[in-house]
């Protein structure tokens, strides 16, 4: 394969006042042929998912659509398409053109690999410099991401599936909303992710709407002192919500804290465990530990309805500990699992379909520093 940089804008389509700009990964044989993006069944199959989306796209004008047919379409939807490598690579795949990172410069490399050990050649790199130079004179309000290795050019990560679903700054051309999800190549290989795909493409079609990202405003009192638990509980007994939200965290086959909410903006977590200290416990004495105890187990008694996330775990240990958790009404996982049963179930992937927020899990920055075991999370 013979290979010279592209320029801005020479294989790209669509207007370039859009508010959505999606990108690619490579050229296939259709792209090749037409020097233009998402002209194959992935784009096809694509353009089929906006529509169900309800983007504001006109219909396809053939239920199977030719690449001729396909290019036309998309030059007139209101959507500029690029693609990180408007080029076709040995079998479909760019990682077929990396090396090893001593072959690639060693230490002076900056780029993170593509695939496991597999760096991309430096001479490939300008590539992202026209993508940015792209992005930057679009300025979109939302770039939709396709694939890992477009979520590699633009976010430096290539984990899809863990990031896919929440709307992140570009690292490329910082301020600009990123949505990562899966490559319609990838959903036709596993058929299963269409639905994850085009629930993220709904959320795609608000998040074009506006430039910024918008994240719900909460506070998480963590460490609270005795004074304010006890005057939380006071305040829901008060209150009487319909609904206490309770979630916790174990290890070594214990609690480790609980963490209670009973509107969407506010939460307070009950700890017991605490590393750094000689006897591993969050409070000072006994007695300490007992009134917090007690104050979760009040809670918990507490005739108000309750929702979990896969409340048999967390029921498991409040009944070892002699706790009788009253009204566990709710589930969340439960209930999801219920509605759309071939879709995952945990936390994290509950919350990038419901929210626009990733898991907790997600957002540590010690790797392994979580404490929990549960399988729901």
């Amino acid at each position: 394969m013979t290979y010279s940089s592209s320029l801005p804008f020479q294989y790209s389509s669509g207007p370039r006042t859009a508010a959505i700009m999606i990108i690619s990964d490579v050229f296939g044989e259709n792209e090749e042929k037409f020097h233009a993006p998402l002209l194959g069944t992935s784009g096809r199959e694509l353009a089929r998912l906006l529509i169900e989306a309800e983007f504001p796209v006109s219909p396809l004008p053939d239920l199977k659509p030719t690449p001729a047919m396909l290019h036309k379409w998309w030059a007139e939807q209101n959507i500029f398409i690029t693609t990180v490598f408007p080029f076709r690579p040995p079998s479909g795949k760019i990682a077929n053109l990396c090396q090893s990172k001593k072959d690639v410069g060693g230490g002076s490399y900056h780029y993170p690999p593509i695939e496991l050990g597999k760096y991309l050649p430096i001479e490939y790199t300008s590539e992202l410099f026209r993508l940015a130079e792209e992005i930057k004179i679009v300025q979109p309000n939302l770039i939709l991401v396709l694939g890992n290795t477009s979520c590699w050019a633009t976010l430096g990560r290539t984990s899809i599936t863990a990031i896919r679903g929440t709307t992140t700054d570009c690292l490329i051309v910082p301020g600009i909303k990123t949505l990562p999800t899966f490559h319609p190549s990838g959903v036709m290989r596993q058929w299963e992710n269409r639905p994850i795909l085009l629930a993220d493409l709904i959320k795609a079609r608000r998040e074009m709407g506006y430039s910024e990202i918008r994240r719900p405003a909460r506070k998480i009192l963590v460490s609270p002192a005795l004074a304010q638990i006890r005057a939380f509980v006071e305040e829901v007994k008060e209150k009487n919500p319909p609904l206490l939200s309770i979630d916790i965290e174990t290890r070594n086959k214990t609690i480790t804290m609980c963490s209670f909410a009973y509107s969407p903006d506010f939460a307070l977590v009950i700890p017991f465990y605490n590393e750094a200290k000689r006897n591993f416990s969050h409070w000072d004495t006994l007695a300490e530990e007992i009134i917090a105890f007690r104050a979760m187990k009040t809670l918990l008694e507490l005739p108000i309805p309750k929702l979990f996330q896969n409340g048999m775990y967390d029921l498991s240990y409040f009944y070892r500990a002699g706790i009788r958790p009253a009204m566990c009404d709710h589930d969340t996982m439960l209930l999801h699992h219920a509605i759309l049963p071939e879709m995952q179930k945990g936390l994290g992937f509950l919350g990038s379909i419901y929210t626009n927020e990733s898991s907790w899990k997600l957002l540590r920055k010690v790797k392994g520093s979580d404490v929990s075991n549960k399988a729901g999370e």
